[in-house]
């Protein structure tokens, strides 16, 4: 019986494909939490375009215990795939804030994006070219193209299915086109009425046939992505971290029986590091020889240990985390990003962002010693690099993980892959397994605005899920709030100010980086030790390729999103780490551009009105003390999403 296949399912239960405007070349997105980096050179294709992320889906067989048997594929099975890309962004609502938390009710309100279309008319806003089923190996070709769907009669592509040459599912997204209809500019981060973008998520489902026997399948979903522009890089909380704490919670997974050292508390730790390769406070504290560098085999030999000596150590790591509770609104805990409550100026400890409720749990047990001192053994093992490496029974699980550990959950304002809707039990079938809505089954209307209550109702939109619904929650297109996702905004006459911290999505959006020539300097031995030191801490703006004002950038992102550096991972140097990150060469036009370019953006509310904007943006650039080249000042309305300061 252990032998039998009762039952099928796909894995990643969630996976993610990223748009990208190579034509011809992509890749696989991870399928192990954490695969080995690609040589630099490895995201881009000779002429320069980013090359696509595929989402690849696998079938794997289970007997009535629930074991893995065996992994499905041409060889030993018949399968027949079928997916559904939508995009539904521009007849959704706005995006203002998350409309789970409190500080939803004093948000700006929630209207229909395109408001001025009614009626039949908004179905032209909605860019769904139906399913498409695959079958075989090493198939592709216009029949598997997502490109019969329309916006506002203009025919979108939206990606397209491929399979390899064992009969797994690729899906691959859009090359990262968005355009308006009506040829209006954009005016926002997030809500750009007349736009679309080729985004878009769905289900993935297949029809499975062993020995003539059909199996019942359990389907997966898939979302396609923005770039990313840091690949080697983990948020502090990952959208599994996320996910693995809502379904523990709620009860359909277990706490581990006992926190392990080397598999819980390490690599967060090693996040907190890792992020002085795309901000420059995170360097400066957390990085190479920076104060709270807590990653060094000395420290980590002393923070492993369960030892009652070791116990005010670790306490004073814990005691530095933030607890809302504890802290309120202080900016001084970590981690230092924003939350979903995000603005200017701050009014709610949710501007902050916090460890998941489990992952504060294993802290807990690490700082009082109850965990497992497991550093010596598992710390010194090499994990899995490919998903041949692992066992089969852990396949799925790590298929599963491994999508998700490369996605953000640091603030849902709205997010860089997904937003806030994903953090709530209702929409899934099982863990981590999105619940599909039938066909048949439609949804039906909120109204012209979409309140809280609405959203969070028996009936509202998170329970079953369309094509397309995951996504549609997201800024309209992509590259705006990619454009306006930095670091250190604050009051032009605010009596503190930080161009570094705190900040949104660094570990996606980069906000500091190491260039080429400065990395360079650093591994050339024959140069002085002080002049290598001040080129490894320099650091250039990652966004300094955009010009003009805000709403300028926001525009010109449009065209030159590909053309900025991916943080690569090149070999270090003897001084330094033993492995750098390394922005590679942009191709956007840095002619006469300081490396300290949109350094800072200040938010100041007078610049929007027209009238009084040059006054504004003039007296920030002399309040603040930086150059006219430092400064992007303006209006911004991503840190202003609240009624009273719109």
């Amino acid at each position: 019986m252990t032998d039998e296949i009762v039952r099928a399912a796909i894995h990643p239960a969630i996976g993610i494909a990223r748009v990208g405007n190579s034509l011809e070349e992509y890749y696989t997105a991870p399928e192990v939490p954490d695969p080995a980096p690609q040589d630099p050179g490895f995201y881009k294709d000779s002429a320069g375009a980013i090359k696509r992320e595929a989402a690849r889906f696998r079938v794997y067989g289970y007997n009535a215990l629930g074991e893995v048997v065996a992994e499905l594929t041409a060889d030993n099975a018949d399968i027949r795939w079928s997916a559904h890309l939508a995009n539904k962004k521009a007849a959704w609502y706005q995006f203002q804030l998350a409309l789970d938390i409190p500080d939803a009710a004093g948000a700006k309100a929630s209207e229909l994006r395109n408001k001025e279309i009614t009626g039949d008319l908004r179905k032209d806003l909605i860019i769904d070219p139906g399913p498409i089923s695959i079958s075989g190996r090493n198939l592709s070709g216009p029949d598997f193209h997502f490109r019969d769907g329309k916006f506002m009669g203009k025919e979108v592509y939206l990606g397209e299915l491929r399979t390899d040459e064992d009969g797994h599912l690729l899906v691959l997204g859009g090359f990262g086109q968005s355009a308006s209809y009506n040829g209006k500019p954009i005016t926002t981060y997030a809500n750009n009425d007349g736009w679309h973008d080729d985004i878009g998520d769905g289900p993935v489902t297949a029809t499975v046939t062993v020995a003539g026997r059909a199996l019942p399948v359990d389907p997966a979903w898939v979302l396609v992505a923005p770039p990313n522009y840091a690949p080697a890089l983990k948020g502090i909380r990952t959208l599994y971290d996320l996910l693995y704490d809502v379904f523990v919670c709620d009860g359909s997974l277990p706490f581990p029986d006992r926190v392990s050292f080397a598999r819980h508390i390490a690599p967060v730790l090693q996040r907190f590091t890792d992020h002085q390769w795309v901000n420059h406070g995170f360097a400066g504290y957390y990085g190479h020889d920076g104060l709270g560098q807590v990653t060094t085999p000395q420290m980590l030999a002393r923070l492993s240990s369960n030892a009652p000596t070791r116990r005010a150590l670790r306490r004073q790591v814990f005691n530095a985390l933030r607890d809302f509770g504890r802290d309120g609104a202080s900016p001084v805990p970590w981690p230092w990003l924003y939350g979903d409550a995000m603005a200017i100026p701050p009014r709610s400890p949710l501007h902050h962002m916090a460890f998941s409720p489990t992952q504060y749990r294993m802290f807990q047990y690490w700082a009082d010693g109850d965990f497992e001192d497991d550093w010596g053994t598992l710390g010194a093992t090499p994990p899995p690099r490919t998903l041949a490496e692992v066992r089969l029974a852990e396949q799925p699980a790590a298929l599963d993980r491994a999508a998700l550990d490369f996605c953000l959950a640091d603030a849902f304002h709205p997010g860089c892959e997904v937003t806030w809707p994903i953090r709530h039990p209702s929409m899934y079938m099982a863990p981590f397994r999105i619940r599909h809505r039938p066909a048949d089954r439609p949804e039906p209307s909120y109204g012209t605005v979409l309140t809280p209550e609405t959203a969070l109702s028996v009936n509202g939109p998170l329970y079953a899920q369309a094509p397309g619904d995951l996504s549609r929650w997201m800024a309209v297109p992509w590259q705006s709030d990619t454009a306006s996702c930095r670091s250190g905004y604050e009051l032009s006459l605010g009596p503190r100010h930080d161009p570094y911290l705190p900040t949104f999505w660094p570990a996606r959006v980069p906000n500091h980086v190491l260039t080429e020539d400065d990395y360079q300097v650093v591994v050339d031995e024959t140069r002085p030790l002080a002049e290598r030191t001040e080129a490894f801490e320099r650091r250039a703006v990652w966004l300094r390729g955009l010009r003009g004002q805000n709403t300028d950038q926001l525009n010109q992102m449009i065209d030159d999103w590909y053309r900025l550096g991916i943080v690569e991972v090149r070999e270090g140097a003897k001084d330094f780490p033993d492995r750098i990150q390394v922005e590679s060469r942009p191709s956007i036009d840095l002619e006469g551009v300081p490396l300290t370019q949109n350094l800072v953006t200040l938010h100041v509310p007078q610049a929007a009105d027209p009238a009084l904007a040059s006054v504004a943006v003039n007296q920030a650039i002399s309040v603040s003390g930086y150059t006219a080249e430092e400064v992007t000042a303006g209006f911004i309305d991503k840190v202003a999403p609240f009624r009273d300061n719109a």
